[in-house]
């Protein structure tokens, strides 16, 4: 189920109380302190709409792997019916048979009564081949009934099935693209808002500067003062010719070294990717047509460099993970946050820092560890 947030409605709020014109507005220290709550106000409800995105792409995630293994079912499915279809066909002809046979025959009557037997020696024979040809008949009627009930409840169900999941990717597509108009609004408000400060500043700063105009000019004679007795004082020693080394040329370029085996190889391979932009169910790394990450597309990304593949959904990552505690912790494991690591996965770099693709916004980085919060859970995969 989609866990819905007020994001759009907390947005409206922002807007609104961000366009009080500077006009209306008294230059004063209060007036810049209001613009800076309001200010505040509204990255902190950016901040929370940013966090909820990595949220409510994992929850877009989950409903395509559900969605790709419902997928996967109605392929076996299909040979199955495909099985049953052939089974059909075969019992069809059966019966078919036997009905021409009898027919020919006028029954099994008169195979069975000595009367009608033209060969009397064969007649036990051609009695117990009836009772196994009637035997036959009685199955293939009933493999009929059976395997055409069984097409039509295992169509149904899967169509039904389908629909339910198309429909819950549907949602979760439109519930991030929601998100994401959000965190646009917020951050339009934001520059409003930054914008009025930045106006009440320079209107404060001109009446300071006017007040003080003689003020300013004293300091621009102490000033002078100050420059020609830095001028009449002797030459500092130099610096016996030294001087700051030169990295050479093309070092920085160095093309990186090979992929490593494992955790090591995973993390190297996510730090590769770092400046990549945010883009939810994004598994696309540099040099891509259209590059971006988003937190367990980065992370099934890397590993698979690694040569281990990962679903892309944090919640099924934690799933295939082995658990590991926290004291335990090596480069390259993976760090999961909320019920069952379904909102968010991040990747231990070594040295008290993970590296994430983060939410929408922003890019790839590397930063601090965070084990409290939702924090649930790290794994080896």
């Amino acid at each position: 189920m989609l866990r819905r947030v007020g994001i759009p409605a907390l947005t409206v709020v922002s807007v609104l109380t961000s366009t009080v014109f500077v006009a209306t507005r008294p230059v004063a220290g209060d007036a810049i302190s209001d613009a800076k709550a309001k200010a505040a106000a509204i990255e902190a409800q950016l901040t929370q709409a940013q966090n909820q995105m990595s949220a409510l792409s994992q929850q877009y995630d989950q409903a395509q792997y559900q969605l790709s293994q419902i997928n996967s079912s109605i392929a076996t499915t299909k040979a199955n019916v495909a099985a049953d279809e052939q089974a059909v066909s075969k019992n069809k002809a059966t019966l078919s048979k036997a009905a021409v046979a009898n027919y020919i025959t006028d029954g099994t009557a008169s195979a069975q009564n000595p009367i009608f037997s033209g060969n009397e020696r064969t007649l036990g024979a051609t009695t117990e081949y009836n009772k196994i040809a009637e035997g036959d008949i009685s199955l293939a009627v009933d493999n009929l009934h059976t395997a055409e009930q069984s097409l039509n409840a295992q169509e149904g169900q899967l169509q039904g099935e389908q629909s339910q999941a198309q429909s819950q990717v549907t949602a979760e597509q439109n519930a991030v693209a929601q998100n994401a108009q959000a965190i646009q609004s917020q951050k339009s408000a934001l520059a409003q808002e930054q914008g009025q400060i930045a106006t009440l500043v320079q209107q404060q700063q001109q009446a300071e500067a006017a007040a003080a105009a003689q003020a300013a000019k004293q300091k621009q004679a102490a000033a002078a003062a100050a420059a020609a007795a830095a001028a009449a004082a002797p030459a500092a020693p130099s610096s016996g010719g030294r001087s700051t080394p030169v990295v050479a040329a093309g070092l920085s370029q160095a093309a990186a070294p090979p992929t490593a085996a494992g955790g090591a190889g995973a993390l190297q391979a996510a730090e590769s990717q770092e400046g990549v932009p945010y883009v939810w169910g994004g598994e696309s790394p540099k040099g891509s047509a259209s590059p971006g990450f988003d937190c367990s597309g980065l992370t099934a990304w890397a590993w698979g460099q690694a040569g281990v593949s990962l679903p892309h959904y944090s919640g099924a990552q934690m799933a295939d993970s082995t658990p590991v505690p926290v004291s335990d912790l090596q480069p390259g494991d993976l760090l999961f946050y909320g019920p069952g690591g379904s909102e968010h996965v991040a990747m231990y770099a070594g040295g008290g820092s993970m590296i994430e693709a983060p939410f929408t916004g922003e890019v790839v980085w590397v930063t601090g560890l965070r084990l409290g919060g939702d924090f649930v859970g790290a794994g080896r995969p």
